[in-house]
């Protein structure tokens, strides 16, 4: 499919307005009035007289910019300003190392596009092709596939069903198949403060006040006597969706009165930095040295914003990162899908800061925050024995980032669940021969204890089974071993179906030895 993107072929311009030009390393601010645009440059009249800047340089802002023609190009990725702000020009510049082309990438003249032209051989060979990166919203990826504008939609958040159906019904596929929509990478949504306020930890409750203007100064917090400036995004983004989400639940909040309303997240990072009462939210990868927060949940689980907890996908306010394709695409579209979701992708996505779904590593101590959530456990004598059972084995083993979980009261994986394996498959492929892994199952709190725990130790037996399956002689030389302990040791609040199937989890452990 085609896509369309900005050229410089002059279509209409308004002279003797005033009009801005700015350069995105903001190197160039000027204002002035357009006389004309020609030969590539935009020509302004400012108190030092005309100015030429070639359009390579700058952007132009205002109504009396020119407009341009359009042209065809080979993909057009749409929407999400996390993801195509935050990780795609890197992405593109991966997939052009990866592929042994040369990349060069520009902004066009339209505000939140970039476009990206691959060839081959190191610059020496034929044009691979041109790709068109437009920020806008997470919503308008869908209206993208749907109306043809995009070949690649772009998102932070999980496609709605209302839009998985329209866009089915308007004969574009099954957009959560693993064939159209893929995981590219996680990501925290950061509560960040001023680097001078002392407050480390702010609760769930807490936000749902700050952010309704029922909690106002940060001493009611145990802060300083200090108001607090709300920073908030704009209605309609991804990153304010999931927050709302998160936080509110069904019961959307507006922005409280006086809240600053920032467009992007480098924006509300900057203005949290400049102001010692400021709060806001950003992606894990634009914090930008504001102070991040621990949280906690409604049940009192502590979670702090680092990498390994969003890729266990234990942050309570971690998201999922997608891109989304119509069926049958061009093989242009699919090479690039392939590379964006594998191994060899990792370490660009980690590079933009944000969090890649590759395998890392905890260690697991009885001093840990989670084996003294275990101690302090307010459980029956029976129930306590299964933790002891647990903290005795847990000791002997590291933890891996990569956990599966399933659907309530079923032993099927969740949309991730598949390439996980693939990925845990190839981590395996290199560990030595006898390499002990142990998968260890947990539920939710719905049902019996016993009922639960049989329950856990089948998923993870399942695991096992699969694993074998896709991993073939990758992981033959491995000693695998199942175990289930149940409802115990929650990651997530059972009150929620959002906790309870983050609590339905079966855990990689591996062996010290």
């Amino acid at each position: 499919m085609a896509a369309l993107t900005t050229s410089l072929l002059l279509s209409s311009v308004a002279f003797a307005g005033e009009v801005t030009l700015k350069s995105a390393d903001g190197t160039v601010d000027l204002k002035g009035e357009l006389v004309e645009f020609k030969d590539d440059n935009y020509v302004i009249r400012t108190a030092l007289g005309e100015l030429a800047i070639s359009s390579s340089r700058v952007r132009c802002e205002g109504a009396s910019c020119p407009t341009f023609d359009t042209v065809a190009t080979d993909v057009h990725f749409y929407g999400s300003e996390a993801v195509g702000l935050g990780v795609m020009p890197l992405l593109l510049s991966g997939y052009a190392a990866n592929m042994n082309a040369e990349i060069n990438i520009k902004e066009t003249q339209n505000e939140g596009e970039t476009l990206a032209n691959l060839i081959a051989d190191n610059g020496f060979g034929d044009e691979i092709g041109s790709f068109l990166v437009s920020v806008t919203s997470s919503a308008d990826a869908f209206e993208g596939l749907l109306n043809d504008d995009a070949a690649i939609g772009m998102s932070s958040r999980r496609i709605t069903p209302a839009e998985a159906r329209a866009l089915r019904a308007a004969g574009k596929g099954n957009m959560v198949s693993v064939d159209q929509e893929h995981i590219l990478a996680i990501d925290s949504l950061v509560i960040i403060v001023n680097p001078e306020n002392g407050v480390d930890t702010v609760s769930i409750d807490d936000l749902k006040g700050i952010y309704s203007g029922a909690i106002t100064n940060w001493k009611q917090l145990g802060g300083a006597d200090l108001p607090i400036q709300v920073v908030s995004r704009a209605e309609g983004t991804g990153t304010y969706e999931v927050f709302q989400s998160r936080i509110f639940g069904e019961d959307a909040q507006s922005v409280p009165e006086g809240a600053i309303v920032e467009s992007d997240s480098n924006k509300v990072a900057a203005f949290v930095n400049e102001n010692p009462g400021a709060i806001g939210y950003v992606g894990y990868a634009f914090q930008r040295g504001a102070k991040p927060l621990n949280l906690v949940n409604e049940c009192g689980i502590t979670s702090t914003p680092d990498p390994f907890s969003a890729k266990t996908e234990e942050y309570a306010l971690q998201r999922r990162m997608y891109l989304y394709n119509a069926e049958n695409p061009s093989t242009k579209i699919s090479d690039f899908i392939s590379y964006a979701t594998s191994d060899a992708a990792d370490g660009v996505i980690a590079k933009a800061g944000f969090i890649d779904l590759g395998i890392s590593s905890r260690q697991q101590a009885l001093d840990s925050p989670r084996a003294a959530s275990l101690l302090n456990a307010d459980v029956d004598a029976f129930e306590g024995n299964v933790i002891r059972e647990m903290l005795a084995e847990m000791t002997k083993y590291d933890r891996l980032s990569t956990t599966f979980r399933f659907n309530l009261g079923s032993s099927r994986l969740d949309e991730r669940g598949l390439m996980d394996m693939d990925r845990l498959a190839n981590y395996l492929a290199d560990m030595p021969k006898g390499t002990r892994v142990e998968m260890v199952g947990f539920t939710d709190n719905v049902g019996s204890f016993e009922a639960n725990r049989k329950l856990s130790l089948g998923r993870a037996q399942q695991v096992i089974e699969t694993l074998k399956t896709i991993g073939g002689d990758r992981v033959a030389h491995i000693d695998f071993g199942a175990s289930g302990f149940g409802e115990i040791s929650p990651t997530g609040c059972n009150s929620s179906e959002a906790g309870r199937s983050a609590n339905r989890r079966v855990e990689v452990w591996l062996a010290k030895n």
